[in-house]
């Protein structure tokens, strides 16, 4: 991080990198840093096709990582992901053979495809952040993530997450179709030589090791948070426990997670101190998926993301300087 200035120009130069194999999508590549420098995990929901391996692969790269991903189908099993002890039939021996989840970032495509005991086998990784094996534990690398996709215009064949599944994401996007300027632009490399059915991240640079990510994400989790910001969050996710519309309101993982996200972005636009703005803004990926809706809101279609808006339009926002022409 000594070649640049500011924390805040090592993360654009990192969404300059991902830039050269993911066109578009800067919000998607947003959100993956925030959870990255907040040490949370991702729950994606969107159609195919739209980057979401290759933003992971890229992402990994730009810090020295590496990245592995697994195909969720019905008939998936827990060690396919953990891993599992075998005997060696020469030795006589057990030996561990560990799973792919033993990685920088870990893709977990069309999770809701497996059932509810191979999703469980993530509980462990994505909470302790380590793998239990034959009574051992065996911890997972540092940075680790996990970018869950799950594909809604498919339904058949699917499984819920549980409840306490989607509470150990950090954040749940939405990604949309890109716009027509950024499909054409896929479109022309196409052209130029380009056959589009690889996931070419060869001309994506590491911008910094592991470890000064590490240092990095050490900086964003000590970021200055005002007691009445942190208030404002907390009042945020309590309204969602007392409002008509919804049946199970968040938890208190829903606070800490708005803290953590605000201060990751607050790093991310280069300030070392949060403002409210990084409250409201990350409300509905931090919040929407913690929460239930009631029977009278869904009948109404009212979604998790327009109760989570009206909640803030409810709710005032602190006022102050809040750190004002400090800057990380």
């Amino acid at each position: 991080m000594s070649d640049y200035q500011s924390p805040g120009e090592v993360l654009d130069r990192i969404r300059e990198e991902i830039a050269h194999a993911l066109i578009g999508q800067r919000e998607l590549v947003d959100y993956a840093l925030i959870t990255l420098l907040a040490g949370g995990h991702l729950l994606v929901e969107g159609p195919p096709g739209l980057g979401k391996t290759l933003l992971v692969r890229a992402l990994a790269r730009t810090i020295a990582g590496d990245s592995r991903r697994v195909q969720f189908t019905p008939d998936l099993m827990p060690s396919d992901i953990t891993g599992s002890v075998i005997l060696d039939t020469r030795t006589g021996e057990f030996s561990t053979r560990r799973g792919p989840v033993f990685t920088n970032l870990f893709i977990a495509d069309e999770i809701n495809r497996a059932p509810a005991k191979t999703q469980a086998a993530l509980f462990e990784a994505m909470q302790e952040f380590q793998v239990s094996l034959d009574g051992v534990d065996y911890p997972l690398p540092s940075p680790f993530m996990v970018l869950a996709t799950q594909n809604p215009l498919e339904h058949e064949g699917t499984y819920p997450l549980p409840d306490a599944q989607k509470d150990r994401f950090l954040m749940k996007v939405m990604v949309p179709y890109p716009p027509a300027e950024e499909e054409k632009e896929m479109t022309r490399r196409v052209l130029d030589g380009d056959s589009g059915a690889m996931l070419q991240v060869g001309a994506v640079g590491t911008v910094l090791s592991l470890e000064k990510f590490a240092a990095l994400r050490d900086q964003a989790s000590s970021l200055r948070v005002d007691s009445g910001i942190l208030d404002y969050a907390v009042r945020i996710c309590a309204a969602t426990r007392s409002d008509p519309g919804i049946q199970t309101g968040a938890g208190p993982r829903g606070s800490l997670a708005l803290i953590r996200c605000a201060r990751a972005l607050a790093l991310l636009e280069g300030r070392s101190f949060v403002i409210p703005d990084d409250i409201s803004a990350l409300a509905v990926p931090a919040l929407a998926h913690r929460i239930t809706l009631s029977a009278e809101s869904e009948l109404e279609g009212l979604g998790e993301r327009r109760i989570i808006e009206n909640i803030l339009a409810r709710i005032p926002a602190p006022r102050g300087s809040f750190g004002a022409g400090e800057t990380a």
